[in-house]
């Protein structure tokens, strides 16, 4: 599974909470900026040819249905970013995390406590 462009992900994120759906739907659902229908048919379609939709035709229009699932991409995708980037140590991720500031040590004894349960 390859990693997806930002507008890529961002349009995975609106299929993923949408569901089954059209191009109009999806873009429905965009915030503000919406992106140009043309350019969202046209990251549809390349998601559809990466394996990561599926579409069924009903009339001139396509339905499309997320092929892989949010929490298969995601699990994907960290592994990959923590290979990457921490020499595959999650021990550094966190640590990295912590000296930026972006981690409390509230945040902490909540990650050590799931880390903990049985």
């Amino acid at each position: 599974m390859e990693k997806l462009s930002q507008q890529e992900e961002e349009a995975m994120q609106v299929v993923w909470q949408a569901g089954s759906g059209f191009i109009r739907e999806y873009l429905d659902k965009f915030g503000e900026p919406k992106p140009p229908y043309t350019t969202l048919a046209s990251t549809i379609k390349n998601l559809e040819n990466k394996g990561f939709l599926t579409s069924e035709r009903f009339g001139n229009s396509y339905r499309y249905t997320p092929a892989i699932k949010e929490e298969e991409y995601k699990k994907k995708f960290m592994s990959g970013f923590v290979s990457d980037y921490f020499k595959n140590s999650y021990k550094d991720l966190v640590t990295f995390f912590a000296n930026e500031k972006k981690i409390s040590a509230k945040d902490l004894k909540e990650i050590i406590k799931l880390i903990e349960k049985p």
